[in-house]
């Protein structure tokens, strides 16, 4: 049995609202690559790791928020300009050629740091409102165990989302619900934060709506837990942080 990873890797993920003329909003949704070591093949938001050159800059940038936080929103804005082409998370819009070159950087190995001087962007860390956080510490029997940072963010506009091709085969728009739909129908698969997450954004007819929602119910780190309720054993999580979902049978739980 592998080793529990109590404490968990720092990751951040972005959840990007479009908001749609005449119905609820979509968000970007995309497959992790079959070859990936964690969630392989699920569909998730753009987002990963959390690495030493984000906390670099991190420092850098000081202000009041703690750095630790800071350096997850930047790992969403870079993981998801590496995932996707969207450049969220910059003060002033950034135009669809100069993405394809800052991606292409990133894809090199040239820092987040470096691009924002080369190409005299700014940051606008605020543009990234935290709206969850999740750490399966102590349930998970896995080598990768996140401490993972949700943040919600409008849709670039201007700007089209392609798949990198090499941690995600495939990307979509979709509502909350649609997607949900598409899993229980078979056409994908998402795990058990990732649906626990739709499921409270589908509450909400807009992005303001979303944000006013995150900006009322102050982040809490969850980690859940299994018990037992009507002789069977559930994954819970709290009853206080919005999710109108709380609990799901642990034979239907889809984990990374």
């Amino acid at each position: 049995m592998a080793e529990i990873v109590n404490e968990g890797r720092q990751a951040a993920t972005a959840v990007i609202v479009r908001d749609v003329q005449d119905g609820p909003p979509q968000l970007l949704m995309m497959e992790r690559a079959g070859s990936m070591a964690f969630a392989a093949g699920a569909l998730v938001f753009p987002g990963g790791a959390v690495d030493e050159a984000d906390r670099d800059l991190a420092k850098a940038i000081g202000g009041s928020a703690a750095m630790e936080e800071t350096a997850a929103r930047i790992a969403a804005i870079r993981e998801t300009l590496e995932e996707s082409g969207l450049g969220i998370g910059f003060s002033t819009p950034i135009d669809p050629w100069q993405l394809i070159e800052i991606r292409d950087a990133l894809q090199r190995g040239v820092s987040l740091s470096a691009i924002i001087d080369s190409h005299r962007l700014e940051l606008a860390l605020d543009q990234l409102m935290p709206f969850s956080r999740w750490h399966p510490a102590g349930v998970e029997r896995a080598t990768r165990i996140y401490d993972t940072h949700f943040y919600v963010v409008r849709a670039p506009s201007g700007q089209e989302a392609s798949v990198d091709s090499t941690e995600n085969v495939r990307l979509f728009w979709k509502t909350a619900e649609e997607t949900i739909a598409l899993c229980e129908a078979g056409a994908g698969r998402i795990i058990f934060p990732t649906r626990r997450n739709l499921e409270r954004l589908a509450l909400f007819s807009s992005f303001d709506a979303i944000a006013a929602h995150a900006t009322a119910i102050p982040v809490e780190k969850i980690s859940p837990w299994v018990e037992e309720r009507d002789g069977q054993h559930h994954l819970c999580i709290p009853e206080h942080l919005g999710y109108p979902v709380t609990s799901e049978p642990m034979g239907r739980v889809q984990r990374g």
